[in-house]
């Protein structure tokens, strides 16, 4: 259990505290899920550093590595659901496609075998990171009296039910546009591996 390993370890026990006290109606509860999010997120790019530098490479590491990313932010978007921020369809869409398009990869290095990662998909991931970021920020700020009071008018700007509607549909379609061309561009290397299952 290298240092890399244990703060994946610690990434995947923070996300249900993190959900549970998110969806919560105690406004400190939700601040203090914002930290817990934060120190997440943070263990996420820290380990994959570590990893990289000091060759701190296992197998239990690069199966669990990626799937905790993605429980870390599907919680987020089931949260942002269960708070009425955002549509189910949209959420379901995405949690489907990240964790097709992991389930792929990790299957894929199980059997030595490397999918080619687009720059779209990076970009994806950064859209996603970017609006769980706003919508945590810009609610749990929301929690705070005194800015709510003296802010009120700002909170409703960026609040706005359209504008996180329609954000949130540009990044699903976005998403799930990602997940098509990463399944045709890979699509030789797909069939090869589900024929080597089936022989």
């Amino acid at each position: 259990m290298v240092l890399p390993n244990q703060l994946t370890t610690l990434r995947i026990i923070l996300t249900p505290i993190f959900f549970f006290l998110f969806i919560s109606d105690n406004p400190l509860l939700k601040q203090i899920a914002l930290i817990v999010y934060f120190i997440a997120a943070i263990t996420d790019w820290y380990d994959g550093w570590l990893a990289r530098k000091f060759n701190y490479i296992t197998n239990w590491g690069k199966f669990m590595d990626p799937l905790a990313d993605k429980f870390l932010t599907s919680a987020a978007f089931v949260a942002f659901f269960i708070l009425d921020i955002v549509p189910l369809w949209m959420v379901i869409i995405i949690i489907i496609r990240d964790f097709y398009v992991t389930g792929l990869r990790i299957y894929a290095d199980i059997q030595h075998k490397a999918f080619s990662t687009s720059k779209l998909a990076k970009v994806k991931t950064f859209v996603q990171m970017v609006f769980v970021f706003y919508i945590l920020i810009v609610f749990t700020l929301k929690t705070i009296k005194p800015l709510m009071l003296n802010f009120n008018h700002v909170f409703d700007i960026l609040t706005n039910h359209y504008f996180i509607y329609y954000t949130m549909l540009i990044i699903t379609l976005f998403t799930f546009y990602t997940g098509i061309t990463y399944t045709i561009n890979n699509i030789t290397l797909i069939k090869e591996m589900f024929s080597f299952e089936t022989k």
